[in-house]
């Protein structure tokens, strides 16, 4: 009898992923629900997570999302890779900590991080805690006030360092839909109200992370999260998930009852925002985009561009520019698109700019990138 694994194509990859990150439809579920089952929304800018659940979830509305901010149901701090996440309350208090280290190595490695060798961290990060407790600061505020205190160090690279190794919430109106605002941190612990748990396990993350991405390689998983060593975590994990393989041979996991629809199920178009996570959560990201693609996406300065899906997979790049009274949407496929998928990228992209703009004139022009 063959032991083999079963092998899946990229096609039901794709469909298996486009499921897990509620792309296949829109969904009526809670903003907070969906920003966990998401396991969180890469949100560097203030304002790409709106435009990700709004094409995920079925008559979304900015208030849906500003409002948990407010109140703290959802809070915005370096998670995965080091970089600003969007999620909820209760995964910053039961995952920060463990990806701590995953940011702390990233730091030291950084021209910032070798001016302070030599420092006192721990005195540094408790001047720190005790300034962002009396008030939320700026970085150059939190940098000027620990040179203050630290005359030898540079403002920048004390506050980079504070901001790196401490859980560090930053506080509305950041991140409020219409506002604007420098962005000024505090403590989480603070924010929250709540300490942050020191001992969850990883296995707890990959399990998530299978959930909202999976199947997945070992690579795939510690790609998305930073972390290294995933391998003993699968495999004490492995009595536990369905093993497949990819048509290139490589060993995949996931959850058992997990969804993998058929690769044959349609995929709508999407309107995928900057730095959206369907895009960075894997080391093999051929799944939903080519090599050719990701080469227009990702950008030398760092920048994820905003993205169309046409059939489950990366075909173009979008932005929205605006004028006096107008908003018009432009949108540069890849290659020539079909009569159907072109009509359906419009009609999108005009309820697009009625969530974007509402109040303004609007105009979906799509010209093929050159």
């Amino acid at each position: 009898m063959d032991s083999s694994p079963a092998v899946l194509g990229d096609r039901a990859l794709n469909r298996a992923l486009l499921a897990r990150q509620l792309l296949l439809k829109r969904h009526e579920m809670p903003a907070v629900l969906a920003v966990e089952r998401l396991a969180g929304l890469q949100a560097q800018a203030p304002f790409p997570p709106y435009f990700g659940l709004w094409t995920r979830l079925k008559d979304f509305q900015p208030d849906e999302l500003a409002g948990p901010l407010d109140d703290r149901r959802v809070v915005r701090l370096a998670m995965m890779r080091s970089t600003v996440h969007l999620v909820t309350a209760e995964d910053c208090v039961r995952f920060r900590e463990l990806l701590g280290p995953a940011v702390a190595k990233g730091l030291m490695s950084t021209p910032l991080g070798r001016t302070m060798a030599g420092a006192d961290i721990p005195a540094v990060l408790a001047a720190a805690t005790e300034l962002l407790t009396e008030r939320p600061l700026t970085n150059t505020e939190l940098g000027e006030a620990l040179r203050a205190r630290f005359p030898d160090r540079p403002a920048d690279a004390l506050a980079r360092h504070a901001r790196g190794l401490l859980a560090l919430v930053q506080v509305p109106p950041r991140g409020i839909w219409g506002k604007s605002g420098q962005a000024r941190s505090t403590t989480a612990q603070r924010w929250l109200g709540t300490p942050l748990e020191r001992q969850t396990a990883p296995e707890e993350l990959v399990l998530r992370y299978l959930a909202a991405f999976g199947p997945a390689s070992t690579a795939d998983a510690q790609q998305w999260s930073g972390l290294t060593g995933l391998g003993e975590v699968f495999e004490r994990l492995r009595p536990r998930l369905r093993v497949f393989a990819d048509e290139r041979g490589r060993e995949l996991f996931d959850l058992p009852e997990a969804p993998r629809p058929d690769p044959g199920v349609p995929a709508p178009v999407r309107f995928l925002p900057e730095f959206d996570n369907l895009l960075l959560a894997h080391a093999d990201r051929t799944r939903v985009i080519s090599e050719e693609a990701r080469k227009q996406v990702f950008t030398v300065n760092g920048i994820i561009k905003a993205t169309i899906l046409v059939n489950g997979t990366v075909r173009g790049i979008w932005k929205i520019e605006r004028s006096s009274g107008a908003a018009t949407l432009r949108v540069e496929p890849f290659a020539e698109l079909s009569k159907k998928d072109t009509a359906a990228l419009t009609a999108e992209g005009a309820r697009l700019l009625r969530f974007a703009a509402p109040e303004t004139h609007h105009e979906v022009r799509l010209r093929r990138r050159r």
